[in-house]
């Protein structure tokens, strides 16, 4: 069921995510923004549900995703986090921008909603509020130097 607070939360993700890439109108820029924004969520979950807990989720996400976009469906199971992130990263560079774009948010968007169905919405929204905030170069710098 779609609610208001999911419509909030995608559209905070599609903000962030085309605020990082720049307005750039390139897919490899959208890879990066869209890593670059994996990992501030990941390095915030795993103090609580560990680095495994992210990774099941994550790859329960890219499942998910891959219905839609099935160029991103798994292909085994044995990759390592680094090599999933490398190969994602890849794969969205490989596409058109804008399905590249599409599939990034769809991604992080289905990934939220796992984790709000996990351990509620409440506590979901405050873990990843912070990524979602609005986001300027100073705000990532600030944070990479902490």
């Amino acid at each position: 069921m779609l609610t208001m607070d999911n419509v909030m939360r995608h559209e905070a993700i599609r903000t962030t995510l085309t605020r990082r890439a720049g307005g750039a109108r390139d897919a490899s820029t959208v890879g990066e923004a869209t890593l670059g924004t994996w990992q501030q969520v990941a390095a915030r979950l795993e103090p609580i549900i560990g680095a495994r807990g992210v990774d099941v989720l994550f790859r329960r996400a890219m499942h998910q995703t891959s219905t839609a976009f099935p160029w991103l469906a798994l292909s085994g199971d044995n990759e390592n986090s680094a090599a999933l992130l490398a190969s994602l990263k890849a794969r969205l560079a490989g596409r058109e921008t804008d399905a590249s774009a599409e599939a990034s948010i769809a991604l992080l968007v289905n990934f939220t909603e796992l984790l709000a169905t996990l351990i509620g919405e409440s506590l979901a929204d405050s873990l990843l509020g912070p990524v979602w905030a609005p986001w300027s170069p100073r705000s990532e710098q600030e944070e990479t130097t902490s």
